[in-house]
């Protein structure tokens, strides 16, 4: 919120050109998504999620999926005209949530353990699993609109298959090295975090060059980097709570000083209604939905449900998909991610230290 805001008030100010800063957004933008993502998949522990953490994973495997359904339908009502591929589009771009903005609810111990590692895990995992929807559905916009006759069966499976196999060979190859760096006494915490950084940027760079989906690599890259070293390498946790920090609220800023002015701007009665049912309804329902059968309580599954706040992971999307999207469709799906982006902060970010006292409370804490 805070970020968000400083970059606004200093648009106001005119003293930064909006221009330059937005090429450096763009830049900041694709940086800050490879990191991010190698980072998060890097702390999830696969075999733990597997075994015991079936709340997250049906939020993930289940909740996810029927969002980005519900999520299209409701578009379709809001935004009649578009073709259904842009519609999906826009749905895939409002599902992933950001942990940042809810993160009193995080560090908050009157809030249980598990509604704690429930939304830490989602949020960690759900921008990855988003990003191969988000790509497809902007490549069959763009393609429906241009009449692209390339060969989509052999397109698709390029984007999906080729990525993960080599985001998971060089994560895998990267932690195996960095494991015996370490137990050798060749390598420095410091080596070790610029090592870590160089292995998320060699997936998504090796992964554009064999045709294969550079941000997918990146998130399997993660994965199996975290697989291997697990938690022995510390790096990847302490950049998450500091520079990983840093970059997340530089996004942030950025965004207020180049896009949401502009984006308040465009800002009208259709848009905030389609906003605002993927806030309080979409959201929701689906996770509801998704955790049908668990036994949860309904207090605990509308927690759940509210604490999924859109932050820089739609904001990202809809930036790198801005160009390579039905141009028609580009500005109004880039604007209503913004849009989303500074009222989620806003909503979330006010409720998320009252709704943890509450839920506390309610949960005997």
């Amino acid at each position: 919120m805070v970020f968000i805001a400083a970059g606004v008030g200093l648009a106001q100010t005119g003293l930064l050109p909006a221009e330059g800063a937005q090429e450096g957004l763009h830049f900041l933008a694709e940086i800050a998504l490879v990191i991010l993502l190698f980072l998060d998949a890097a702390k999830v522990n696969l075999r733990e999620l597997l075994a015991e953490r079936t709340v997250p994973l049906r939020m993930l495997v289940l909740g996810l999926p029927i969002a980005v359904l519900l999520g299209t339908v409701a578009a379709a009502v809001f935004l009649p005209g578009w073709p259904v591929f842009a519609l999906a589009l826009m749905a895939a771009i409002l599902a992933p949530t950001d942990a940042a903005l809810g993160q009193p609810v995080l560090t908050d111990e009157r809030v249980p353990e598990m509604e704690r590692q429930t939304l830490s895990v989602e949020s960690g995992l759900n921008d990855g699993l988003a990003l191969p929807s988000v790509l497809l559905f902007a490549s069959l916009a763009a393609a429906t609109a241009d009449g692209d006759g390339r060969n989509w069966p052999l397109f698709i499976a390029s984007q999906l298959v080729l990525g993960p196999l080599v985001g998971g060979l060089v994560g895998y190859l990267g932690g195996k090295v960095i494991l015996l760096a370490d137990q050798r006494g060749l390598s420095t915490g410091t080596h070790e975090g610029i090592a870590t950084i160089a292995f998320a940027c060699a997936a998504y760079l090796g992964a554009t060059l064999m045709d294969g989906n550079g941000f997918i690599a990146a998130f399997v890259a993660g994965i199996a980097f975290g697989y291997v070293v697990k938690r022995q390498i510390s790096f990847v946790y302490e950049f998450t709570e500091s520079e990983g920090k840093l970059l997340s609220w530089s996004a942030f800023f950025l965004l207020g000083l180049t896009l949401v002015p502009e984006a308040i701007g465009k800002l009208d009665g259709p848009m905030l209604a389609l906003i605002l049912t993927s806030l309080f309804v979409i959201r929701p329902l689906a996770i509801w939905l998704s955790l049908m059968g668990t036994g949860l309580p309904a207090r605990t599954k509308l927690f759940l449900g509210w604490f999924g706040p859109r932050g820089l992971a739609t904001a990202l999307f809809a930036l790198l998909i801005a160009g390579k999207t039905d141009p028609e469709y580009a500005d109004p799906v880039l604007m209503i991610a913004i849009n989303t982006v500074w009222i989620s902060a806003l909503l979330h970010g006010s409720t998320a230290a009252p709704a943890a006292a509450w839920y506390g409370r309610k949960t005997g804490k």
